[in-house]
């Protein structure tokens, strides 16, 4: 049997601060919370009887708000709305949110953890109340594809760089 003493020696971890003296760059989330929801069901119970179905629409919008120093609220907004011949079968808009700590990141990559990193984090549980809320409304659940925010920011970054590099008058 190992002894543990030398099962913590071997992480080599030596060069760390004590608690709350750590000084090197750091992000992640503290909390997370529902700050906005909304669900209507505007034409229950006679779109339980519609037999086509629904065309689902989801958007989604990301937004930053800095609330101290080293703390920023990302709100991820995601709104579906399912339609039918029938009319409206269901609208159901959220606004999640995480509390976000970063100490010691380059503008650049404090940037990249808010717009790309955060969605990417937050999403699952957003997700989750999506599905259950659509259910609770009386239809099949609806799991949203799993969205790569890092990806899609890097895309947004690129074509922000592109624009902002061509020549004016160019289209």
């Amino acid at each position: 049997m190992a002894d543990e003493g030398n099962v913590i020696s071997d992480l080599n971890l030596g060069g760390s601060a004590p608690n709350g003296q750590d000084t090197g760059p750091a992000a992640g989330i503290i909390s997370q919370y529902v700050k906005d929801f909304s669900v209507e069901n505007p034409n229950a119970p006679a779109s339980y009887q519609w037999q086509d179905a629904p065309q689902l629409d989801v958007q989604f919008n990301i937004q930053s708000q800095q609330v101290d120093g080293e703390i920023h609220e990302v709100e991820l907004k995601i709104s579906m709305n399912a339609k039918a011949e029938g009319g409206v079968a269901y609208m159901i808009e959220l606004a999640y949110c995480g509390l976000v700590g970063m100490r010691g990141l380059a503008p650049e990559q404090e940037h990249a953890f808010i717009y790309g990193e955060a969605p990417r984090i937050l999403f699952p549980f957003a997700r989750r109340i999506l599905a259950d809320a659509v259910r609770d409304a009386g239809y099949p659940p609806v799991m949203l594809e799993p969205i790569d925010f890092n990806g899609l920011y890097l895309q947004q970054l690129a074509q922000a760089a592109q624009t902002s590099g061509e020549p004016a008058g160019n289209a």
